[in-house]
């Protein structure tokens, strides 16, 4: 039993609820915060102290395009959702419009490329570098006409080292758990290259930390010419979100990106996985997974992806699920609400995640038979939350089963 919402209409929406109480940084900070960010991804000129009037104007200025960029609302000033996103682990590469690519049409005019690995990090084996580099770059191979091999000595077309601070680039990194990487778009020199902040934790299967082949499939995008894009499910979205490496699919709005450059792939035998297309809240055809509250917010779940809408924000914000939660997968069956326990409970075939707030409760995943269902029961479509009589009402296909709820 699937849900049908046309959420566009959402944005007005005004829920009542509570959320968690979240210290606010210091205004010094949040404008130190604010104006590194600014300057370094989205052009905010130096200004003098004198200039207080114009670089407030500026500010101003960078903010709208930053928050249009993300799809937050437009305001101009430095609100707490604005910060949020700021603070977010992501590329150093700037922001610019879609997917597109590069101011100037930067792209390579050969299809056999080089690349070499000038140094390692200490976080992995030279094998997982090799392997994560290697899979990064065949994932753009795979759909277009490049082809990459690898050099061990001399100038490769893209050269590929870990360093920290100022790495004599003229685009210094910024320690742990900020700009994690960058790359240059084709060019001369040091066009094409990438550079990985050594400071950051990368690792090569394991969701904690940042996975290098994520970041290096990111960044090898802006070697062969794409910008960030809009798309929070695409590769090239300018924040860090972890993904299952294992079954990963580039996007279809990395895909249409890289091939407006080289074209598709001409040397394919046969049907490839389907690119995942990132869901359009205001598709009037739209069939949601799930549908449940948070601590006040409302929750959409579609394929990979969640919406959130509460009474404190003016948009509906989109996120991949394993942006918020890597042990969550996608496509889900049913979420629900327990104020009792106050938690979310996330079902996806006889396994249950559970949320406290956006954290993940300890001892999870759990059997679907905690709730005490019949054996035959390891798929549900729906859930509900009765509270009148604090029953949990699970639907499986014309079936309906009440459990009480558990303190669990």
């Amino acid at each position: 039993m699937k849900s049908y919402y046309k959420l566009c209409v959402l944005i007005a929406l005004v829920v009542s609820g509570y959320t968690s109480p979240i210290a606010p940084p210091a205004d010094e900070d949040r404008e130190s915060i604010a104006v590194n960010y600014l300057t370094q991804l989205y052009g905010l000129p130096n200004q003098s102290n004198s200039d207080t009037e114009k670089r407030s104007s500026g500010m101003s200025l960078r903010l709208k395009e930053m928050q249009q960029f993300f799809r937050l609302k437009v305001t101009g000033k430095l609100d707490d959702e604005t910060l949020d996103v700021m603070r977010k682990p992501r590329c150093g590469v700037p922001d610019v419009a879609a997917y597109s690519v590069f101011q100037g049409d930067y792209k390579w005019k050969k299809h056999d490329l080089t690349y070499r690995i000038e140094n390692y990090t200490p976080d992995m084996s030279v094998a997982e570098v090799d392997d994560s580099i290697k899979r990064a770059l065949q994932l753009w191979a795979d759909v277009t006409p490049l082809r990459f091999t690898r050099l061990y000595r001399g100038t490769a077309d893209i050269m590929i080292s870990f360093g920290v601070g100022d790495h004599q680039d003229g685009y210094p990194f910024d320690g742990p758990n900020g700009l994690l990487a960058h790359a240059f778009p084709p060019f001369e020199g040091i066009g094409g290259d990438a550079h990985f902040d050594d400071d950051e934790k990368f690792f090569y299967r394991s969701p904690q930390g940042y996975n290098l082949f994520l970041v290096a499939a990111h960044e090898f995008g802006h070697s062969l010419g794409l910008e960030h894009s809009r798309d929070p499910g695409a590769l090239m979205y300018p924040t860090y979100i972890h993904r299952d490496v294992d079954t990963f699919v580039l996007p279809k709005d990395d895909v249409d990106g890289i091939q407006s450059l080289y074209g598709p792939n001409p040397d394919e035998t046969g049907p490839r996985p389907t690119p995942p297309v990132t869901p359009n809240k205001c598709d009037p055809k739209l069939v949601l997974d799930a549908v449940t509250m948070l601590r006040g917010e409302i929750m959409f779940f579609k394929d990979s992806f969640f919406w959130r809408s509460s009474p404190h924000r003016g948009t509906v914000e989109q996120h991949l699920i394993t942006g918020f939660w890597p042990e969550i997968p996608g496509h889900i069956d049913a979420a629900f609400e327990s104020p009792l326990e106050d938690k979310v409970f996330i079902i996806k075939g006889e396994k249950v995640w559970a949320l406290y707030g956006y954290e993940m409760a300890q001892g999870y995943p759990k059997s679907l038979s905690m709730f005490r269902l019949p054996r035959k029961v390891q798929k549900v479509d729906a859930v509900l939350y009765d509270e009148t009589n604090y029953k949990i009402l699970f639907f499986v296909n014309k079936q309906i089963y009440r459990s009480v709820n558990l303190l669990v």
